[in-house]
């Protein structure tokens, strides 16, 4: 019994009566999630509530950091445990006295769709709601899509869940999901003043499942979900759980509200068992899993980080002294000429005053990161430095020469980073006295933008150095990996592997346009040579030294440089609108025929399986030299840094879905017929024999 004489429920749920209102409690740490333990306490306490009549109303609150964050996703896959979710929300809306839901923290996915059962909605002005359901494949299975569009309309709906968008309080008050917001600090106390003044007004029991008006206002008009879905095309393209969610939205605007439940279950079930959710739910626990170095311990001493050095104000260079201006560093950025210097800053000005005319940053903002930058032509200005970060150009003599002048001026104890793609990261350290000061911090353009940071581990790198390089990562909002040294690390040696390929094929016979299509309609944003294009085909092309080697140089050597140049593999018109190129298709299949490359028709099965087939292998030979430590962190690197669809889990996980006995047995048929580059991973093989999984190696 509590100290009011009314049951402690259970460890995770309490219920106490202060006068007349009872105040429902969970505290279920971390996070309040909806366990099989708290469902089955919110129901009981709830039913005791509402048979006690000295029980006028309910308060629902919860302890810790947030209200509940939702459903406890440990639990998917598992047989179901009762109370079910439904069962708890029909106690509540049954209980027939006005039920106050407290909000603090975040109420995200089941929590809001437990919010969204009682009368009334309070929060403090720091929480964030929404149903966020849409990025692990799913939609709301209960209840979110049917109740939701009755409370803030169906256009408001229909942004919110399928973008999975959080919504802060004060825009929740302003489109009627909250009723009301408490003082910061004081949400029990305006809980239970809502909830008597509610009370003292007799104000008619608000069941959001029987508000009608909102739906009412598009019902007869499919235009709406129509242009919703023209609008959001491009966006949506490939994903299924966005339009099951847009579905639903219809069901709860045509059908009543227990028939909306029904159907909205049944396409939640639907999404659950396929294999888009549970490839975003393995990016999910991927992506948290990347954060832990197996051999660094979590509580490592970290080296501390407030002003950091930055060597060239190039793209590269500027994108990354915004990253850590942009995390409240201070940045000192250093060139070898006052008119590159210039360049660099004003890229980064203006970079900034398109985020103030867009809404993006505030005048104060602006002010106070530009406060932050020094500009400098003088190494010795990085001499208290505590991270350098060297981003000049992709020649080893060059790095080497930097990094030799860095260990002259740089203090002890501070970090020297190189943002090489492809070199090796021991080779560069050697040019120093410190290498276990030496990591690579392989940042990807825009970096400013690109979320995916490749840590890159050398031999005599220091742990405390990992580990600070690991937070740092995350204190500037990316998404850290560690990978080992070898050419093009982990994302820019698959991708090496698939460039290859794709280059190979269309010497074959088939065009660059018809390889695209197959890769673009697997879900990749861009197939290899309008990526290409885009990137600019010059880019590490030298005039000098071309000699008409590839179709690449060649093309360069033609002038055309990509989409700035108005033509390389495509032909571009003023809009940067591509179409395919006769003058290109020559190129190519010149060259071919120069090179006694016999031309045939390739099917669209062959371009899918050469061009990604190959990237599972090579995954599988990374792992097995210890290049990554978990194939789920590959996974990490592609979807994140190259736009491999989330939907589809990232190439390792694909492969085991494919079936790695079936990649293998297809690389061996391949490499007989195009060479040992087919030749499948002794990993792979392996694997593949034993019926196991990557995780199992």
């Amino acid at each position: 019994m509590n100290a009011t004489g009314n049951p402690a429920v259970t460890s995770v749920v309490t219920w106490a009566n202060e006068g007349g209102i009872a105040v429902v409690t969970v505290n279920s740490p971390p996070v309040n999630a909806l366990s099989a333990a708290v469902r089955g306490g919110l129901k009981q306490a709830f039913e005791a509530a509402a048979a006690d009549p000295a029980v006028e109303a309910v308060v629902l609150i919860c302890e810790g950091q947030t209200f509940m964050a939702g459903a406890d996703i440990s639990e998917f896959g598992k047989p179901p445990v009762s109370p079910s979710f439904r069962e708890v929300q029909d106690v509540m809306e049954a209980t027939g006295k006005p039920v106050v839901m407290a909000i603090h923290g975040t109420a995200l996915g089941g929590g809001l769709e437990i919010a969204l059962v009682g009368n009334y909605r309070i929060a403090v002005p720091s929480a964030k709601l929404g149903l966020p359901e849409v990025k692990l494949g799913l939609l709301p299975g209960a209840g979110g899509t049917q109740r939701l569009p009755r409370v803030v309309g169906v256009e408001k709906a229909l942004a919110l869940i399928t973008s999975g968008d959080q919504v802060p309080a004060k825009e929740a008050l302003k489109i009627g999901l909250l009723d009301a917001l408490a003082e910061e600090g004081h949400l029990k106390r305006d809980a239970l003043a809502f909830a008597r003044a509610v009370l003292a007004e007799k104000r008619p029991l608000k069941r959001v499942g029987d508000l009608g008006d909102k739906l009412a206002e598009v019902r007869g008009k499919p235009e709406v979900f129509a242009e919703f879905r023209k609008a959001n095309a491009r966006k949506f393209r490939g994903f299924e759980a966005p339009e099951a969610i847009i579905r639903c939205i219809e069901a709860a605007v045509d059908l009543p509200l227990e028939e909306g439940l029904v159907f909205e279950r049944a396409r939640f079930e639907e999404l659950k068992v396929g294999s888009q959710s549970a490839a975003q739910r393995h990016y999910f626990f991927a992506e948290r899993q990347a954060a832990k170095v197996p051999d660094v311990p979590a509580d490592t001493p970290l080296r501390d980080i407030q002003t950091v050095g930055v060597l060239g104000a190039g793209t590269m260079g500027t994108g990354i002294a915004m990253s850590f201006l942009n995390g409240g560093f201070r940045v000192r950025l250093l060139e070898t000429s006052e008119a590159a210097l210039e360049h660099g800053t004003g890229i980064i000005r203006k970079t900034y005053e398109g985020n103030v005319a867009r809404g993006r940053m505030s005048d104060k903002d602006f002010d106070g990161r530009l406060a932050q930058l020094t500009p400098t032509l003088d190494y010795a200005d990085l001499a208290d430095c505590d991270l350098i970060v060297e981003a000049v150009f992709e020649q080893m003599d060059i790095k080497k020469q930097v990094f030799a002048k860095l260990d002259a001026v740089a203090k002890p104890g501070a970090i020297l980073a190189t943002n090489t793609s492809y070199l090796d990261v021991n080779e560069i350290a050697a040019a120093t006295k410190r290498p276990q000061d030496v990591i690579g911090l392989h940042f990807f353009s825009p970096a400013h933008i690109m979320r995916l940071l490749e840590v890159v581990r050398g031999s005599e790198t220091a742990k405390d150095v990992i580990a600070t390089s690991m937070k740092l990562a995350r204190r500037i909002g990316k998404v850290p990996v560690l990978v080992g040294v070898c050419h093009g690390f982990v994302g820019n040696r698959i991708h090496l592997q698939r460039q290859t390929q794709a280059e190979r094929i269309v010497l074959e016979g088939a065009t660059p346009w018809q390889v695209d299509a197959v890769l673009e309609g697997f879900g990749l944003p861009m197939g290899p040579f309008r990526m290409r294009d885009m990137a600019g085909n010059d880019v590490g092309w030298n005039r000098e030294t071309s000699s008409s080697a590839t179709v690449r140089e060649i093309l360069n050597e033609m002038g055309r440089h990509g989409q700035k140049s108005g033509a390389g593999y495509y032909d571009y018109d003023a809009g940067r609108k591509p179409t395919p190129s006769e003058i290109s298709l020559k190129v190519i299949r010149d060259f071919a025929a120069a090179r006694g490359i016999a031309q045939r028709e390739i099917p669209d099965e062959e371009i899918f399986e050469r061009c990604l087939y190959v990237m599972v292998n090579e995954g599988a030979k990374i792992l097995e030299e210890g290049i990554a430590s978990r194939a789920s962190d590959i996974d990490v690197v592609w979807v994140t840094g190259y736009g491999w669809p989330v939907y589809r889990g990232g190439p390792m996980f694909w492969g085991e879905l494919v079936g790695l006995d079936r990649i293998s047995a297809r690389l061996s048929e391949l490499a007989a017929l195009h060479g040992d580059s087919f030749q499948p991973a002794a990993l792979l093989q392996r694997l593949a024999a034993e019926g196991k999984g990557f995780a199992q190696a």
